[in-house]
């Protein structure tokens, strides 16, 4: 699978082509549970903790859950948590989005990144590509 992006500036257009490999829900999920169940619940209805509560994050908007406290850096990027997006967010966070209250550094294998963005779209169920 390929994604293609396509970048506007005032004097020119790239596309740019990147690979998009399905990752594995289950692994996503025990990566979920190491990694961000810390800070973040993923149940329908699940409270906020440290983090917002992510279940139907693919497709949302960023800042966007209720009664959580984003930081204006989160809550006026303008960001929709599409699968690539998410992708290029989970590598750095804080390099994505500058202010950020997220105290996370990252998943640096993109297969990592692959197997939870598998396992964050499978508890996103109005997401569809």
């Amino acid at each position: 699978q390929f994604l293609y992006f396509i970048a506007f500036s005032k004097n020119s257009i790239s596309i740019k082509k990147r690979t998009f490999i399905m990752g594995d829900v289950k692994k996503g999920e025990k990566l979920f549970k190491a990694r961000g169940a810390q800070c973040h619940t993923i149940a329908e209805g699940g409270a906020n903790g440290v983090g917002p509560n992510l279940y139907g994050i693919i497709g949302r908007p960023s800042g966007s859950v209720e009664g959580f406290a984003y930081s204006k850096a989160n809550s006026e990027s303008g960001v929709t948590w599409t699968p690539d997006v998410m992708d290029v967010y989970m590598e750095n966070p804080k390099k994505f989005m500058p202010g950020t209250k997220m105290a996370f550094a990252g998943l640096k294998k993109k297969a990592d990144r692959d197997n939870l963005i598998a396992y964050l779209k499978s508890m996103s169920p109005n997401f569809s590509e």
